[in-house]
């Protein structure tokens, strides 16, 4: 027998796709509502201390509320708040910000800045994973839910992407993902994604190259280039099919320009480019410090950071995870001044862990520029670090990925333990 419908009164937004009000003590999080908001919403799921809620009806709307773009969305859980203005976007996720660094990471009133709006809120990706049909259809998987939604358009996409797309016409594949990329000049890369890596048989009069990647990375090339072109800041980057870049292009070039601020290079600096991929900041940094230390566990990554770092005598590329290789690093370099340290670091979602904040503490580096996809890790990793001397100097959310709940932020810790450091 189904729930009946309670009357919710939302009041802020979670670290994820939906908002949150309160019902009995409980905290109830209602995906595709707006805080300010009233609404009917059905519980779908309760634990003792919060329950998940599907929203029925909208009483009173926000007037931050607006009607997406994309007919799949509330389907497709590839976008979270295309109901929500942009601009309010941009506000959420600076708050959400702010509470996950003083819930999580302990701190009070933590310095967090305006969210960095991204040049377009559409069109933007680079990079697109889809998972196949049982018909053999591409689609994104359903929110919370392991079933696919095929799809006929994606508005975050880049047009290159859908262009392509738009032309496929794919039979059911035994693989684990179908990619699409776009490079810097429009250049479109197929990509078949499986554990084993087991090569589909594939013919094309596309304009697009094809491979095909293992679980490690490892790239066998069916049609065309194994690598795309991508440019930042005019520079360009080989990226391989295994790499991982930026799906925001132009944000990258927010990244850079915030990492180089927060490093605060004078010269004659060692730097830790610590999950570095490809060499996006290391190939920034280079032309300033005295040393380059590039660490990276994708062997992939590595042989296209080695292309784009080859022409820098002072950068050294260690293939290897950073929490194996950063205590081995910081014995080698014991002898040289920890004033002279600034450490970079790009981590996935899960953040850098227990262990490698451990290393950042005993390493020492005046300034730490950490660059987070996900703001709770981001507060949990904080915490450690302030606890070993460290303070947060700044965060700054930047916009990667718009009509999603998913949040950049660029933070920046100071040494604050003892004096002299600078």
């Amino acid at each position: 027998m189904p729930n009946t419908p309670l009357k919710l009164q939302l009041t802020t937004m979670s670290n994820g796709p939906g908002a949150i009000g309160r019902h009995e003590g409980r905290a109830v999080f209602v995906p595709f509502a707006i805080p300010g908001e009233t609404a009917l919403v059905e519980i779908t799921e309760e634990k003792s201390s919060f329950a998940r809620a599907r929203l029925v009806e909208v009483l009173s709307a926000s007037p931050d509320r607006v009607a997406p773009v994309c007919p799949h969305f509330g389907a497709c859980g590839g976008c979270h708040w295309q109901h929500l203005a942009y601009p309010a976007q941009l506000k959420w996720k600076q708050q959400i910000v702010i509470d996950q660094l003083a819930r999580i990471g302990g701190i009070e009133s933590p310095r967090v800045l305006e969210t960095l709006p991204a040049p377009d809120p559409l069109r933007y990706r680079n990079h697109l994973q889809f998972a196949q049909d049982s018909e053999g259809r591409l689609g994104f998987m359903a929110a919370n839910s392991k079933a696919v939604v095929p799809i006929r358009e994606c508005h975050i996409a880049r047009p290159e992407i859908m262009a392509v797309f738009d032309q496929l016409d794919l039979e059911r594949l035994e693989v684990d993902r179908v990619s699409l990329r776009a490079g810097a000049e429009g250049e479109v890369m197929l990509v078949f994604e499986s554990e084993s890596g087991e090569p589909p048989e594939v013919e094309t009069d596309l304009p697009v190259s094809v491979a095909s990647v293992d679980s490690a990375g490892e790239t066998v090339t069916l049609i065309g280039a194994d690598h795309l072109i991508e440019e930042v800041r005019g520079r360009r980057f080989r990226v391989s099919a295994g790499s991982f870049f930026q799906v925001n292009t132009a944000q990258a070039e927010t990244l850079v320009r915030l990492v180089l601020e927060g490093l605060a290079l004078r010269g004659g600096e060692t730097v830790f480019d610590l999950y570095c991929g490809v060499g996006l900041f290391s190939a920034f940094i280079a032309p300033t410090a005295a040393r380059v230390i590039g660490v990276e566990s994708s062997a992939s990554a590595v042989r296209d950071a080695e292309v784009n770092l080859d022409e820098f005598d002072n950068v050294e590329l260690y293939e290897s995870p950073v929490e194996l290789a950063l205590p081995h690093l910081i014995e080698v370099e014991s002898g040289h001044d920890p004033a002279e340290r600034r450490v970079v670091l790009d981590p996935p979602r899960s953040g850098c862990g227990k262990p490698v904040t451990e290393a950042l503490i005993a390493l020492a580096a005046p300034r730490v520029v950490y660059v987070s996809c996900d703001p709770a890790t981001l507060a949990r990793d904080a915490k450690w670090l302030i606890a070993g001397g460290y303070r947060l100097a700044s965060a700054r959310p930047v916009d990667m990925f718009p009509q999603t709940h998913h949040i950049e932020t660029v933070a920046v810790f100071e040494w604050a333990k003892g004096a002299g450091r600078g």
